[in-house]
C-alpha cells in the first residue's frame, strides 16, 4: 500500500516540504532514497525500536520510503515520526484520512518518546503557507511553533499518541499562544541598567547617540574603566522589537536549536558575546550541515567583540560583507543559503598591550612600534564600519563613591524611541532603510546636509586630522543623529562637532607618543 506523509526540511531560515512516500511489498528488504544522509538512513533502527516497544509490530515486508523533493539533501533525526507514521501507515496499522492534513516532525527514542527538533518555528510557518490544517511535533517546541496563528499545533511525548490520534481514538488538544500578550509579558524587562553605570557621561552620550541611528561603536580605554560594563547594558536603550522583528530572530534562533525549553518568542534584542578565540565559520555562519553564526544569532540586536585585536585577522576581514550588507550568504556547490546580520556592532579594545597608553596614573612600558602594531591588528577596511569611536578614561573615585543615581535606561530609551520615530517618518518610502546608519551617499546628499558653518567645521576637521573618504560620510550619518536627537530639522555646526569627536582612531597621530 502506497501512502503519503509530510515533514519538512530546513534551509537557511525557512522551510519547504518534504513529501514521504511509503511503500510495502513483498520481500524482506528496506530502502530508503531522497538524498537522505546518515541521521536520517539510521530511522530505521530507532523505528523498530519505538513501535515494537509500544506495542506495534514492524512491517516484515519489504518497504521502500521515498523523500521528495529527492535533489534535496535530508539531514538530521527530526523525520522518524513522519517516517515511522508512514511505515506503519503503508502496512495498515494507522488510517490513512488525517495524513494529508497534518504535517508531521519529532526525532524518536528509542522507547518511543519523542524528543525535540531544530527549526519548529519556520516549520510551522510553512505548514500554515501550505494550508495544512495542524501540525503535529514534540511537546517540548510546542511552544515555540504555537506562536503562528491559524494552525493546530499539537505537543506530543510518545509515538503511540500519535498513532492513536490518527485513528481517531484519541483527541489532542491544540497548544493556543497568545502572540501579543506573550510578546508584550517581557520585553521592557532588564537585569541590567545604565544607573549602575557611575560617570562616564561622555561615553553613555556616545552609545545615546549609537543607539539612536544605529551606529556601530567602538570603546579604546584601559582595563577597568567600564567598557565591558557598559556594552552589556546597550539592548536596556535599544528600542523595543517589533513583532515582525520577534518573529525574524526567533526563527534564527529556532533553526540554530538556541531556543530554551517551553519558550515561545524572542521579546528582547539579543546580546551576543563570543570569545576571541572563535573561528570565522563560528562567527559568520556555515560548516558541514550549514547552521547560523553568532552574527545571525545577533540579528536585530547587539554584536559584542572584547578585545578586538585578540581576534583572529581572518575572523575580523569575513565580518567587512555582513555589516555593510546586513546580510550572509553561504554558498555550496548545490546550493546557497541566505542567512541575515542586520546587527549592531559594539566592539572594546585596550590602547596598547599593556593597556595603559595614555592612562592618567600609571605608566605605558609598550614602545611605539608595538603600539602600531598592535592597532594595526585592525583593518582600515573594518575600522571604517565603525560609525562612532570613542576612548573612555578610568572614573575617579569621586564619581565611583557618589550614591546619587544615574540616568535610567528607562529614561535613555524614550530618547532613542523619539529619534527612531523621526528616522522611520523619514525613510517611510525607501524599503530596507530604517535608520541613519544605514543611510546610502544618495540619502546623505539628501537628509544629512550640513549648514554652511558646519559645512567649514567638516572641512577644516577632514584636513586637520587627515581624515578619509569614508570617515566624511560616517560623521555625516552621525550628525544626522544628534541633530535627531536634538529634534532639530537640519544638521548644525554643534552636531558636526560632536560627531567629529567620535572619530579618534581615524586620525593619523592616534597613538603617537
Amino acid at each position: 500500500m502506497l501512502v503519503k506523509v509530510f515533514g519538512a526540511a530546513v534551509q537557511g531560515i525557512d522551510a519547504l516540504v518534504v513529501t514521504i512516500e511509503v511503500n510495502c511489498s513483498q520481500g524482506i528488504r528496506f530502502f530508503m532514497v531522497g538524498l537522505p544522509d546518515a541521521a536520517v538512513k539510521e530511522s530505521h533502527e530507532r523505528i523498530v525500536s519505538a513501535v515494537e516497544h509500544n506495542g506495534y509490530r514492524f512491517p516484515r515486508k519489504q518497504v521502500i520510503v521515498n523523500m521528495s523533493p529527492a535533489d534535496i539533501r535530508k539531514e538530521g533525526a527530526a523525520y522518524d515520526l513522519p517516517l515511522a507514521v508512514g511505515i506503519l501507515a503503508s502496512d495498515e496499522k494507522i488510517e490513512t484520512g488525517k495524513l494529508s492534513e497534518y504535517m508531521l516532525m519529532g526525532e524518536l527514542s528509542l522507547d518511543g518518546s519523542i524528543l525535540p527538533i531544530k527549526g519548529a518555528l519556520p516549520i510551522a510557518i510553512k505548514a500554515r503557507e501550505e494550508g495544512f490544517k495542524g501540525l503535529i511535533i514534540p511537546k517540548a517546541n510546542v511552544r515555540e511553533a504555537a506562536v503562528v496563528n491559524h494552525l493546530d499545533v499539537y505537543g506530543v511525548e510518545n509515538i503511540t499518541e500519535v498513532i492513536r490520534f490518527l485513528n481517531g481514538e484519541i483527541e489532542l488538544e491544540p497548544t493556543v499562544i497568545d502572540t501579543r500578550a506573550e510578546f508584550f509579558k517581557e520585553y521592557t524587562h532588564f537585569d541590567l541598567d545604565f544607573s549602575d553605570v557611575k560617570g562616564q557621561e561622555s561615553v553613555k552620550r556616545a552609545f545615546d547617540v549609537a543607539a539612536a541611528g544605529g551606529h556601530n561603536i567602538i570603546l579604546i580605554g584601559p582595563p577597568g574603566a567600564g567598557k565591558s560594563m557598559m556594552a552589556k547594558r546597550l539592548p536596556s536603550i535599544l528600542p523595543p522589537l517589533t513583532l515582525q522583528e520577534a518573529l525574524e530572530t526567533t526563527k534564527i534562533h529556532s533553526v540554530a536549536g538556541r531556543m530554551e525549553r517551553g519558550s515561545s518568542l524572542l521579546s528582547q534584542r539579543p546580546f551576543r558575546a563570543p570569545h576571541h578565540t572563535i573561528s570565522p565559520v563560528a562567527l559568520v555562519g556555515g560548516g558541514a550541515f550549514p547552521q547560523p553564526g553568532e552574527i545571525s544569532l545577533a540579528h536585530n540586536g547587539v554584536l559584542f567583540l572584547d578585545e578586538l585585536p585578540e581576534f583572529s585577522r581572518q575572523v575580523l576581514e569575513v565580518m567587512r560583507q555582513p555589516l555593510e550588507d546586513r546580510k550572509i550568504t553561504i554558498a555550496r556547490a548545490k546550493y546557497s543559503i541566505e542567512y541575515p546580520a542586520g546587527v549592531m556592532l559594539v566592539a572594546s579594545m585596550n590602547p596598547c598591550p599593556c593597556g595603559y597608553y595614555n592612562h592618567p596614573e600609571k605608566e605605558c612600558i609598550c614602545s611605539p612600534g608595538t603600539i602600531q602594531r598592535y592597532l594595526g591588528k585592525i583593518s582600515g577596511p573594518l575600522l571604517d564600519r565603525i560609525d562612532i569611536q570613542v576612548e573612555i578614561v578610568p572614573v575617579p573615585f569621586e564619581k565611583i563613591s557618589d550614591t546619587r543615581p544615574a540616568e535610567s535606561s528607562e529614561s535613555i530609551r524614550r530618547r532613542v524611541i523619539a529619534a527612531r520615530e523621526i528616522q522611520a517618518a523619514r525613510f517611510a518610502d525607501y524599503p530596507g532603510i530604517h535608520c541613519n546608519a544605514q543611510m546610502t551617499t544618495r540619502l546623505l546628499n539628501q537628509f544629512a546636509v550640513p549648514d554652511e558653518a558646519g559645512l567649514k567645521r567638516l572641512k577644516d576637521a577632514m584636513n586637520r586630522f587627515h581624515l578619509s573618504a569614508r570617515a566624511y560620510d560616517r560623521i555625516l550619518k552621525v550628525a544626522r543623529t544628534i541633530a535627531d536627537l536634538e529634534g532639530s530639522e537640519g544638521v548644525q555646526v554643534q552636531h558636526i562637532n560632536e560627531a567629529v569627536n567620535y572619530r579618534n582612531l581615524d586620525r593619523e597621530n592616534w597613538g603617537d607618543r
